[in-house]
């Protein structure tokens, strides 16, 4: 009997034709929307995550509050002193302490410039490797920075096949940074953070002759002893930092900042976009609903006769009600499947377009079986609900009235 539906629903698409993919339309554009977009977001998610790389689980980072808009610690007005580093390295947990600065300089090669950031790498070996490891810094030619590598620079990804300056870096070449001309020794293998493709590397001695930067830093970077005592040791941070400097509670100038806070706020504003994201494609499937019932309606009214011999015949009430759900719901699953099709090749066309732009593949889409799953069930119910009230009515409709129409 279930064929027997589904049968007739098939037959009934085909001698529509063009009308029943225009009832579809909304349907298609709607689950389009809705699973490229969640999908795209999943990889937005992962790839606004990557930014955060120099955030391990186990290391909190302090910076002085900033003033505008770059990378952490390079836009704050007042920067950390050697007493910051003191009060941070002597708190109970900290197991070891990097400092950062992250400056903005002109870079000139070929005799060309350009203005970008620059960065420091720490002397000490053991910090060095730490940096190195908890930002995923990996050597693709040439070699990483050394302790006692003054007059040299290492060079972030997007550096190598960039066409800015007219020439491609290239490893001994020479490059200078604020007029002070430095060595290219190695360029490294592209990164997960943008910002970290498009940043130079300096010897911290080297950073802080350029930009008359000693005793000062833009971020300070914490390790803990054990990680499950993160958010004591922030605490502690903070309160040692405001006794320093004589702050009260809320009214800090400072920020101690820990992974989960970071991925935190990033995980509420992704949230949001993908709510409102929704929200708009469901007006999508709002409208297709609505075609799909001007459908039914109108496919009643054509097909009066026909359902007046069919019950002529022995049909109940039942059957011609079933008859007209499943086919209701037979345009919204096909439409469902078309539309998570769709979206799903959009969220691949539109990730691929945004890696080529960016120059890296750091945007990537994974198929969600469940989201598409999903999907298509609602769109299945959503032309089920469509369709109750015109089933409803073909049911009802009386007999000796309908074969005389």
């Amino acid at each position: 009997m279930i064929n027997d539906y589904f049968s007739l629903a098939l037959s009934n698409f085909r001698h529509r034709g063009i009308r029943s993919w225009l009832t579809m339309l909304g349907i298609f554009i709607g689950i389009a929307a809705v699973v490229s977009l969640i999908t795209m977001g999943a990889g937005l998610r992962a790839a606004v995550l990557g930014q955060f790389g120099v955030l391990s689980v186990d290391k909190l980072t302090i910076q002085n509050k900033g003033a505008g808009f770059g990378p952490p610690g390079s836009t704050v007005i007042e920067k950390l002193n050697g007493d910051d580093l003191e009060i941070i390295e002597n708190v109970r947990g900290v197991e070891l302490v990097i400092t950062r600065l992250i400056r903005v300089g002109e870079l000139e090669y070929n005799k060309v410039s350009g203005f970008g950031y620059g960065t420091d790498v720490p002397e000490d070996s053991e910090l060095r490797e730490e940096m190195y490891s908890s930002n995923d810094i990996e050597i693709d030619e040439g070699k990483l920075l050394e302790s006692g590598d003054l007059g040299k620079i290492m060079l972030g990804s997007s550096f190598k096949n960039t066409e800015d300056f007219e020439k491609p870096f290239r490893i001994g070449k020479t490059a200078k940074i604020n007029g002070k001309a430095f060595e290219v020794v190695g360029i490294l293998q592209p990164s997960s953070s943008f910002q970290m493709n498009s940043v130079v590397y300096l010897m911290k001695r080297d950073m802080e002759d350029l930009f008359d930067a000693e005793n000062e830093y833009d971020l300070i970077v914490a390790k803990v002893e054990d990680k499950d005592e993160i958010e004591e040791v922030a605490e502690e941070i903070k309160r040692k930092l405001r006794d320093d400097r004589n702050e009260d509670l809320g009214d800090e100038t400072f920020t101690v900042e820990t992974p989960l806070q970071a991925l935190g706020a990033v995980d509420s504003i992704l949230n949001i976009i993908n709510a409102i994201v929704v929200g708009i494609a469901m007006i999508s499937l709002f409208v297709g609903g609505i075609g799909i019932a001007n459908t039914m309606y109108t496919s009643v009214v054509e097909r009066t006769r026909e359902i007046g011999i069919m019950k002529a015949v022995g049909a109940k009430n039942s059957n011609i009600l079933m008859m007209f759900l499943v086919e209701a719901g037979m345009l919204g699953l096909v439409g469902g499947i078309i539309g998570a099709l769709l979206g799903l090749g959009a969220a691949f066309g539109i990730a691929e377009i945004a890696n080529s732009a960016i120059g890296t593949g750091i945007f990537s889409v994974a198929v969600s079986y469940p989201l598409l799953i999903g999907a298509v069930s609602f769109s299945f119910i959503v032309g089920v609900v469509s369709g109750v009230l015109p089933a409803f009515q073909a049911s009802k409709i009386n007999v000796v009235d309908a074969i005389r129409t």
